[in-house]
């Protein structure tokens, strides 16, 4: 029964009989998702079978916009061309005599592994080990199935699901397993109408593979970490992902935080060695996860002696889910009566209260957050005020107050600000500037910043691994504004950067990027405080914005802010070898390398890069015979991974160019391959 949101209920039938549509009759209707609505029906010829099936049909508002039924139409194409007995059929699909298409899907009578796992959980009944690897087993045949799909001619679709999720995959009374729903499937041969992550309605980003979490090129392996994490669940009877707020369960993901599991490995609820074959299904790299869903099936096997057995006892357990739905609405039913009963006779001579929550962003009263303001004494002693809540955060974010000015909050007299615990988790490890830093006294290396910017400073810390703290410093000088960062890394990786300019906070940075409208902005603003300053959360409890976009702009936000730094021309680098990171709600966790490539493009955009080298293009390039020891075994963004490669064997810069173009990832330029060249000397892996 596919449709595109998680929670079902029983078919509802329609008011005055069935309807007819197209070739079919609509006789109930089962869900209503994001995009389209999902019916029982049956065929108007009583010849044709089967004499139940579903029908999925767009939304009025959907039928109109060509590309909606292109996303459509798309869907019918994917999910027709795989055929197999794990996969849910597609019986045909077409255009109603209104113009309205549909796609005519095989009817699964049972229910789905969503509603399997809930009514486990609510009668604390474990699904027993071996059923859940059965179940886990034959998701995995359809997935081979689906990834190794071909079109008419032979040619391989290259099809990924993305969507592999508990709602998706259905149970039949038998035991048969089916896997459907491919309403945001993709085909690696096709170009992608737009980005459709947005699609993944809310409850199923607990499903996301790393890579897609973060935005990053993702292939078939997502498809198996996701039902990893859908096996995970069923066997230790929570979700694998749990978290406080959707952007924690989302940094979750995106490290690979697999702490309920390992625990219930330690507790011994999870049959031998079945954890180190998840922890490969669950690895943060897609490189050392299984190979293909057969591998991963093969793998699982010894978990599963007696599939016939498994298959019979997935039956009951299936009849036991429909059996417990009429008990369910029953309970329902009681206990909306007696709540009815026991409510005191409503007062209709007094208003009905504002219910903010509940009403459009843009219609929300701001009035039911009242908040005093706040007063703010420098350490120098000048006096700013009366400040809001979010004018307080912005200071601290971009250092316009630190250690050692005072507050008085919200009316509670003037306090250090370090003291006020609503504050204190704005202010950066450091005390804002470096002059003041709280360590030793002369950095562990220092520099004027080069024509490069950035670059340098960044290749040392990734040849390195360090661990510690930049300062990025600059003067005003005539046009330019005076400016600082701080750059917080860990073992080579980005984990943070603090800025001065108030323009890159989250908020101005979402609006820039056209995901958030101003007057949206301000009224974030103006509740902020009912979120402990969070404007991430604040924006996902409004409803402003997705909890997978602001996931993706918190780490486009620290990327962006690193490549600024390399059009700086002017300016003093310090670095602190051995600093602590402060503690974040997000670490940022980012490749130096491919901050680099970033920043190189902000720089040297087009062939400028080029250009640059023109002079050297006969000039002999290889690769380094000493790798530098932090270097070895790095991830190299691909046309830099390229580069190298070429560089293996001495060769002149103009063949090395010619051939990254010629042979290297599709869309290369020379630019690209020239801010490969520059990434390689800069970090020691080439010389001339």
């Amino acid at each position: 029964m596919p449709t595109d949101q998680p929670p079902r209920r029983g078919p509802q039938p329609l008011q005055g009989g069935p309807i007819r549509f197209g070739p079919y009759w609509l006789d109930a209707r089962i869900a209503v998702g994001g995009t389209a609505e999902v019916y029982l029906a049956h065929p108007a010829d009583p010849r044709t079978e089967p004499r139940k099936l579903i029908v999925k049909r767009l939304l009025p508002h959907f039928v109109t916009d060509p590309e909606g039924r292109t996303m459509f139409e798309r869907e019918a194409r994917l999910h027709a061309a795989v055929t197999h007995p794990n996969v849910v059929t597609v019986f045909g699909s077409g255009v109603a005599d209104d113009g309205e298409p549909y796609l005519a899907m095989e009817y699964i009578d049972g229910c789905d592994c969503f509603r399997l796992l809930r009514r486990a959980t609510q009668e604390k009944q474990p699904i027993p080990p071996r059923v859940s690897v059965y179940l886990a087993r034959e998701v995995l045949l359809a997935l081979a199935s689906v990834h190794t799909a071909e079109d008419a001619h032979g040619v391989p679709l290259g099809i990924i699901h993305r969507d592999v999720t508990p709602s998706n995959i259905y149970l039949a009374r038998d035991g048969q397993v089916k896997l459907g729903d491919f309403g945001i499937a993709r085909s690696a041969t096709r170009v992608s109408l737009r980005n459709t992550q947005s699609a993944m309605l809310k409850g199923k980003f607990a499903y996301l593979s790393p890579e897609q979490v973060a935005g990053e090129p993702f292939d078939h392996r997502a498809d198996l970490f996701s039902l990893a994490t859908v096996l995970s669940e069923m066997l230790i009877g929570q979700p694998l992902f749990p978290g406080s707020g959707q952007l924690a369960v989302l940094l979750s993901i995106r490290d690979c935080r697999i702490d309920p599991l390992r625990e219930a490995n330690l507790q011994g609820k999870l049959p031998a060695g079945m954890f180190e074959v998840l922890e490969r299904g669950l690895a943060r790299d897609p490189r050392t996860r299984c190979e293909d869903a057969g591998a991963f099936e093969q793998a699982l096997r010894p978990f599963d002696p007696d599939p016939a057995a498994s298959r019979r006892e997935l039956a009951g357990l299936v009849a036991w889910v429909q059996s417990g739905a009429s008990t369910d609405r029953m309970a329902a039913v009681r206990e909306s009566a007696r709540a009815m009963r026991a409510a005191r006779p409503a007062r209709f001579d007094q208003p009905t209260p504002p219910l903010a929550a509940s009403m459009d962003p843009h219609e929300r009263p701001t009035g039911d957050y009242p908040q005093l303001p706040s007063f703010v004494r420098t350490a120098g002693g000048t006096q700013h005020g009366p400040w809001t809540f979010a004018r307080l955060v912005e200071a601290l974010a971009t250092g316009t107050i630190g250690r050692g000015d005072t507050v008085d909050y919200m009316g509670r007299g003037f306090h250090p600000v370090e003291e006020i615990e609503e504050l204190a988790r704005f202010l950066p490890m450091s005390s804002v500037t470096s002059s003041k830093f709280p360590g030793p006294g002369t950095p562990d290396f220092f520099a004027k910043l080069s024509p490069e910017g950035i670059l340098h400073p960044l290749a040392r810390v990734l040849e390195k691994k360090e661990t510690g703290v930049m300062f990025i410093e600059r003067a005003a000088v005539d046009q330019v504004a005076a400016g600082r960062k701080e750059l917080y890394f860990v073992d080579g990786k980005l984990h943070h950067v603090a800025s001065s300019n108030a323009s890159e906070l989250l908020g101005e940075y979402l609006v820039r990027r056209g995901k958030l409208a101003r007057d949206e902005l301000d009224l974030a603003l103006a509740v902020l405080p009912r979120h402990g300053g969070r404007m991430g959360d604040t924006l996902i409890a409004l409803g402003l914005v997705d909890s997978l976009d602001i996931f993706r702009a918190i780490r486009e936000q620290g990327r962006d802010r690193v490549a600024d730094l390399f059009v700086w021309k002017q300016g003093n680098v310090s670095f602190y070898r051995g600093q602590p990171a402060p503690r974040v709600d997000f670490p940022l966790d980012l490749d130096l390398a491919t901050l680099m490539l970033v920043g190189l493009e902000t720089s040297l955009p087009g062939d400028v890069a080029l250009e640059k080298l023109v002079p050297r293009l006969d000039d002999v390039l290889r690769a380094t015979d000493e790798v530098p020891p932090g270097l070895r075994g790095a991830v190299w963004p691909p046309v830099v991974a390229r580069v190298l490669d070429l560089a293996q064997m001495p060769r002149k810069l103009r063949e090395v160019m010619t051939l990254a173009v010629r042979g290297g990832p599709p869309g290369v330029t020379a630019g690209d391959a020239a801010r490969g060249v520059e990434i390689l000397l800069a970090t020691r892996m080439v010389h001339w």
